[in-house]
């Protein structure tokens, strides 16, 4: 399964898929994060992208706090913020 390398989404089949300039799919980031070609939001600090998916891993069941050490701890693994 692959992962968008912005946000850590699962994107488990293409329908998760940004999409190019060009309307290609884009393998590596998911339709959230990069709609049309370009990042939805260019300025977003990694920081900004914790407090962003916080609430969706809540929504999971995840605390707060847990949901913003695995945020914290992960996304800076992906290629975004690299």
């Amino acid at each position: 399964m692959k992962i968008c390398q912005s946000c850590g989404m699962p994107m488990n089949d293409e329908a998760m898929f940004g999409k190019n300039a060009d309307g290609s799919k884009n393998e590596e980031y998911c339709l959230y994060c990069y709609p049309q070609g370009q990042f939805n939001k260019p300025d977003e600090t990694f920081e900004e992208m914790v407090e962003t998916c916080v609430p969706f891993m809540m929504k999971e069941g995840h605390t707060e706090a847990e949901a913003r050490k695995y945020l914290t701890d992960n996304l800076k693994n992906l290629k975004r913020w690299q």
